[in-house]
């Protein structure tokens, strides 16, 4: 679940089109593992191409990117370096999520539950390292910039927009916020319409866009106060929290109190836990320098050919989404054309 801040801050529905000719820092692994859980086939399983390598995120990557290429959205892709040491225990706990999953998700199967099947498959998605070298490799064929974080990707994407760099931070979790993302964007890489579980219809997912000032000013607190909202609530660093603190009860205790030490009730849980070097952590986050994001060109030859000779995806819907890409971009070289004579 991550971090839960949704009933706190200011969330603002809008709309990928807002986002064009903006650079936007998207924390890879977080859409990739979108990819993986969402883009299945009819029973749960991932899609494969002939020699059983998965391909649900080449396919996510292809089409959510030839989106944002021809809507004009700059997109920067920050991937994941070495965790810190205190995310160990999350690592755990998320894996064994999986465990427990792949176990419903396999019962499931065998009894011909197919939608049972496919909501415990969406929790079994397990990154490889040859599907991030699949993703990095595509991301480069479309002269998508890949920056490799030294730690955390989120860190880096929310220093980039510190920095300048890049308009908003896309992720769907709200750690950004506490990493100091001026910008967040959730359901960047997963808007549309999405079937819900075990019934027959579909909802729209909109993005939404948070701005970390304006929910720090209508809280009342500063950023340094909202990462010990977040310990009270529970981080990837002390994914358990503290007992019976919700979001709004830690924010009440902290605009009470001011700080973690000073909270009366949770000194003997507080000594447990390396409180302040989770806060160094967010506060004084290891990133990447960047000292200018280069984007290349689009090699459309070579993406056809990797993604049909390599990947098996069809060649027709392949070309086709290809061609929708060379449309937009000659339509805006168009426009620009006649805007300079």
């Amino acid at each position: 679940m991550g971090l839960d801040l949704k009933p706190l801050v200011v969330r603002e529905k809008t709309n990928l089109e807002s986002f064009a000719s903006k650079v936007i820092a998207i924390d890879a692994y977080n859409a990739i593992y979108q990819f993986l859980a969402i883009i299945r086939g009819p029973e749960g399983l991932p899609l494969s191409d002939s020699k059983g390598k998965v391909t649900s995120h080449i396919s996510g990557l292809f089409y959510r990117n030839i989106n944002f290429l021809s809507i004009g959205i700059k997109p920067v892709y920050v991937f994941d370096g070495r965790p810190p040491s205190l995310k160990s225990a999350e690592i755990e706990r998320r894996k064994q999520i999986k465990k427990d999953a792949t176990i419903k998700f396999e019962k499931a199967l065998t009894e011909g539950k197919y939608e049972e099947a496919r909501k415990y498959a969406q929790q079994t998605s397990v990154m490889r390292d040859e599907m991030v070298e699949d993703s990095k490799y595509l991301l480069g064929l479309f002269g998508i910039p890949v920056i490799e974080a030294p730690s955390e990707g989120e860190a880096t994407a929310a220093n980039l927009t510190i920095t300048g760099q890049a308009y908003a931070s896309a992720s769907q979790d709200f750690d950004s916020l506490l990493f100091g993302a001026k910008k967040l964007v959730r359901n960047f890489t997963n808007s549309g319409k999405r079937k819900l579980p075990n019934r027959n219809t579909t909802i729209e997912i909109e993005p939404e866009i948070i701005d970390l000032q304006k929910s720090l000013d209508d809280l009342g607190i500063t950023r340094e106060q909202l990462v010990d909202v977040g310990i009270l609530i529970g981080t990837d660093f002390n994914p358990n929290g503290f007992e019976r603190i919700g979001p709004k009860t830690a924010l009440k205790a902290i605009k009470e109190y001011e700080r973690l030490e000073n909270i009366p009730q949770i000194q003997d849980k507080l000594e447990e836990i390396d409180y302040k070097q989770i806060r160094q952590i967010f506060l004084e986050p290891k990133v990447a320098s960047i000292s200018k994001i280069e984007f290349g060109e689009i090699n459309l030859q070579a993406i056809t050919s990797y993604l049909t000779s390599e990947r098996n995806f069809s060649l027709d819907r392949v070309e086709t989404s290809l061609n929708r890409l060379k449309k937009a971009k000659e339509r805006k070289s168009h426009t620009l054309e006649q805007w300079f004579n």
